[in-house]
Parts: C-alpha cells; structure tokens; sequence
C-alpha cells in the first residue's frame, strides 16, 4: 500500500511530535482547505467514492439526542459503515487522533488519509492497516448473528453522543435496541452475599417495571444484576470489552448467550478483540452514558464501578448507590460516594425511580415505623392516658401521676373514653 506523504497537510493539528495534542478538539472550518482524494484500495473492503461526513458535526464534536421536533440524523452510507468499522479495528476506543480525523474528514476521508498522508501522529495506525479486512470482521459478525450500529441509526444510543470520544461503531447482538431508560447497575466483582441478593432484587424490580438493566456481565454484582432482570423477566444489556463473538468472563458463556437471545450484547471493538484494562475502562464510559442513572451496588474504595459513577455524573447523569454495614469494605466505595455528595443513598425500587422519574412524579411513600396506641394523642390525653393502668385508679392518682389538675385529667378521661382508651369503674378509672 502506498503511504507517501503529499505535499499539502492535514487542516488541524494531529497532536503529533512538535506539536502538543490539544485539550479538545479545535474548531475546524466547514469547507476543509484540502481536497482529499476518496478512491479508497481495494483491500480495505471499501468500495465507493462517498466520503461524506456521515454523523458528525464540524462545529461540534457531541451533539444533544434529537427532540421530538428536531430532524433525524441522516442515515450513514454503506461505504461509511464500513469505514466505521474499519476504524474500530485501527483505532483503540476513545482514541484522541482517530476521533479529531472522523470529525474532520468523515471515516471514510479518514482511511484515505492514512494512505495518502505522511504525519507522524498517523503512524500508530498503521501496523493495523496492513492486517485489516473488514469483510472478514463484518462475516464474523454475521456468523454469530451480529450487526453494526452507527450514530444516525435508529438504534444507536444517543447517550454515547454526549461523549467527547463517541464510539466509532457498536457490534452488537440481540433483538433489542439500544436503551432509552435504561439503568446501569454495576458494582464489585468480589461482593458478599448481601450485595448479589440486593443486586438481583433490585434489577428485578427496575426491569419489572420496564426499565432496561445495563451492565458488562463481569462476576459479582454484574452478573447477578443480569440473572435478576432476566428474572423478572424484563430487558437488559452486556456491554463487553472484547469481541462480540468472545464471551468474556468465559465462565459467563451460557449468560452472555442469554443476554443475547433475550436481550442485547454490544461492544465497541471489532470481532476476535482481547479484554484489556484499558478498554474495560473504555467499556465503563459507555455503560455510564448509554443509561440516564447509574447505580452501584457494592465497591470498594479502588473500584471500576466507581470510575463509572464518576463518568456518569460527569455527564449528568443520575449516581446512587446501596449502603452496607459501616465494617464492609466491600461497601467503602459506596460510603464514600454518598458522604461526598457524588451519589444519593437508596434502599429500594421505590426510591431508585423517584430519582431517576420526572420531578413530582413516581413518589417513593414516607418511610415510617409502627403504629403504637396513643401515637395520635393531644399531649395532655398522651400524659393521662400514659397514667392509665389495668387496675382501675382514682382521678386523683391519676392527676398526681399525670401532673395536670383533676378538671384537666377529667376531661381528658372523656376524651379517651370516647375512642375506647379509657374505662370507668365505678369511680376509678382503668385502661
């Protein structure tokens, strides 16, 4: 493949040698400077000359989900879903470089670039692009029953547009779409007894109701979130870090595969791709964003889940979380979210949808303790009927007891005697 360098350059900083990367990406001009040839090689499994920026805008690099009176995104090309894909091959997830050159020039643009451009900052790129086959991935794909979704489909979860690095593409499979009000439930893999059964209680509940439990199908609170919605039954959705054909843990095969025929399994990166810590982090970003609340079931205090909590409410979405006893240390995290504001305490369904509802709406009922006889009392009936006892009890042991006059402690004996509190006999009176 031809990679020599052309005389014009790019029409933004890479962020390469000589240059320092920006904190975002620049503002870039509508009409780019430099014409970019689109005649793409026949081995990327591209054909086509359309390199028309698909889904991104170049005043702006996350857009808002569209309202009911906005337009719907354009649908992306053929050639551009490809290029999409190709990309989640090239480019790890959140890849600074890879998202300012999509933006700038359409995915499409964008592998054109890596053919015709000679930067340095493209250079991480191109050991990957003498291996890529994208028709061997989207066959793949196609074999376990997998599909792509790309901003502009119906099924992209707008969420994900809220990120400064949007995923490229999501390989996804399953009969659901993405979620619209979906809930993410994520915690410690090593949880206790407690949290799993609070776990599954609690997605049970949130997916009864018709709310979508979204989590990344890893051992402990993941999984029993999971079991729980499917429990219910009621939807949910795996987010993996590793290829859609690659359930990962392996031990979670026979879930993942249920998730799939009931729900719906995504991942961001290509198919035959490893789960390393980077991109689970990455993971965490779309489980936080793909959902309006997050809500963490046991964490300690150095915790996955809780980077996810704080991606989410980076992004404004809703953080809560469980308490656990004071001595668990698999509940710190949780403890510490609460104590600095960063999550509200909840205990029960109720109160998970009365925070993450429409204000004034799906009220979780005042939390009170038992009723006692006398709790609705006037304090001076509470005091003589405090006074009151099995063996009957004249009015002046009763005014002595109670420290209220005999006119006082006469008239509130007529009070109780009218609910039933007070009894006479003969002249004493009894309970």
């Amino acid at each position: 493949m031809n990679l020599r360098p052309t005389p014009a350059t790019l029409p933004f900083d890479l962020g390469g040698p000589g240059s320092p990367a920006p904190d975002r990406p620049p503002t870039l001009p509508v009409q780019l400077p430099v014409e970019v040839p689109v005649e793409l090689p026949v081995e990327l499994g591209i054909r086509g000359t359309d390199h028309q920026r698909d889904d991104v805008s170049v005043e702006s690099t996350s857009r808002p989900p569209a309202g009911p009176s906005e337009p719907a995104a354009p649908r992306a090309s053929p050639q551009a879903r490809a290029a999409r894909a190709a990309w989640s091959r090239l480019a790890e997830p959140g890849d600074a470089v890879a998202h300012r050159l999509i933006t700038a020039l359409g995915p499409i643009g964008a592998l054109e670039a890596l053919r015709t451009r000679g930067e340095s900052a493209l250079d991480r790129f191109r050991p990957r692009l003498a291996n890529l086959d994208v028709e061997r991935d989207l066959a793949i794909a196609e074999r376990v029953g997998a599909r792509i979704v790309v901003p502009g489909d119906p099924d992209w979860p707008t969420g994900l547009d809220d990120l400064p690095r949007p995923p490229y593409c999501l390989w996804v499979r399953g009969p659901r779409a993405a979620p619209v009000d979906g809930v993410a439930v994520v915690g410690a893999r090593v949880c206790t007894h407690y949290g799993q059964t609070l776990a599954a209680d609690l997605a049970a509940g949130l997916a009864g109701r018709g709310h979508t439990v979204v989590s990344g199908a890893a051992f402990g609170i993941d999984a029993a979130a999971h079991r729980g919605a499917l429990a219910a039954p009621g939807p949910t959705v795996t987010v993996l870090a590793c290829g859609i054909e690659r359930p990962y843990p392996a031990a979670h095969r026979e879930l993942i595969e249920r998730i799939a025929a009931e729900g719906l399994v995504a991942t961001e990166v290509p198919p035959g791709s490893a789960p390393t810590k980077s991109r689970l982090l990455q993971r965490n970003r779309l489980i936080a964003t793909m959902t309006s609340a997050t809500l963490v079931v046991e964490a300690g205090l150095r915790s996955g889940s809780r980077h996810t909590a704080g991606v989410a409410a980076e992004h404004h979405r809703v953080v809560l979380a469980t308490p656990g006893p004071v001595t668990s240390r698999a509940s710190a995290g949780c403890h510490e979210m609460i104590r600095a504001g960063l999550a509200a305490l909840v205990t029960d369904v109720d109160e998970i949808l009365e925070m993450i509802g429409p204000v004034g709406v799906d009220l979780a009922a005042p939390r009170r303790g038992p009723d006692r006889l006398g709790d609705d009392l006037a304090p001076e009936d509470r005091r003589v009927f405090e006074a009151l006892a099995r063996r009957p009890r004249p009015v002046v042991h009763l005014a002595r007891v109670a420290g209220l006059g005999e006119r006082e402690v006469t008239s509130a004996l007529g009070r109780l005697s009218l609910r039933g509190l007070a009894h006479r006999d003969g002249a004493d009176w009894r309970r």
